[in-house]
């Protein structure tokens, strides 16, 4: 059984551990599956890249690597402050997203 992923593609998150501890970024890609996201600018590392038609230089490209979702923490912008994801249901029965401090919807 896998377990939910509270973090969404675009969201603003801060890792908390590991060796970009306190970095803030927005998440680029999330993997459910994995239990991993990618974050802009953080964890880069160091590919080498045979030449090809989009590079026909080849050499050595610097990006972003998977981070696991445990290391991360939602960020929210009105409070400036880490938060967690609850779900909420609507009187219509649609499920949302809030901030778990304030209440506010993500």
């Amino acid at each position: 059984m896998q377990k939910r992923m509270r973090i969404k593609k675009g969201d603003t998150v801060v890792v908390i551990s590991g060796a970009d501890k306190g970095t803030k970024g927005r998440v680029l890609v999330a993997y459910p599956r994995k239990q991993r996201v990618i974050i802009e600018k953080v964890n880069m590392i160091k590919k080498h890249v045979k030449p090809n038609q989009t590079n026909p230089q080849g050499g050595i490209i610097e990006k972003e690597a998977p981070v696991h979702v445990s290391n991360v923490m939602l960020y929210n912008d009105k409070i400036k402050d880490v938060t967690r994801a609850v779900y909420k249901t609507t009187s219509d029965g649609s499920r949302i997203r809030v901030c778990h401090k304030t209440g506010d919807e993500i």
